[in-house]
């Protein structure tokens, strides 16, 4: 599967979004520690890798598949370089 990774050029990786090109799906990345409100409508997944934790939110859910969702989470948290990613299907313990 081929992603885009958009990251908006005032922004930092860990607030970029996934395109699938095929699908149309987008998921948009959050830090944290920024703050983050889930969008009822939307599905989420949680990261953490070391002092790194991640919210991931669709954008356009449409009844895709969670494995898709899980691949683009997961090859963006290779491009961050976050190979120690784990991702959670509920918010993990936040400091």
């Amino acid at each position: 599967m081929n992603y885009m990774i958009s990251i908006p050029h005032e922004k930092t990786a860990d607030k970029g979004t996934i395109h699938d090109p095929d699908t149309k799906l987008k998921v948009k990345a959050f830090d944290l520690k920024s703050g983050f409100k889930p969008n009822k409508s939307e599905v989420q997944y949680f990261v953490t890798a070391g002092q790194k934790k991640l919210a991931f939110e669709t954008q356009g859910y449409k009844r895709h598949g969670k494995l898709l969702i899980l691949q683009m989470i997961s090859r963006y948290c290779i491009y961050l370089g976050l190979l120690e990613a784990q991702i959670h299907s509920s918010l993990p313990f936040v400091r």
